[in-house]
């Protein structure tokens, strides 16, 4: 995966998060995208986010996977 700096993960448009009103989980690439369903898996378990939240990142964390 692809290091994203501060500086970089600044930049991204919120379109590039897959909670994009608290700018979380970034999904730019295939790598992230991963690993955003990883941590949005861990966050879930740990009780920090909804089922609901989870489906929501993982769905869009999945389109960006399914175009590379």
């Amino acid at each position: 995966m692809a290091k994203l700096s501060e500086a970089d993960r600044d930049k991204l448009p919120a379109s590039k998060f897959a909670e994009p009103d608290k700018r979380a989980y970034p999904i730019e690439d295939a790598a992230h995208a991963k690993n955003a369903k990883a941590r949005a898996s861990q966050a879930k378990k740990a009780g920090r986010i909804s089922k609901a939240e989870e489906g929501k990142i993982d769905k869009k964390a999945d389109a960006v996977i399914k175009k590379e």
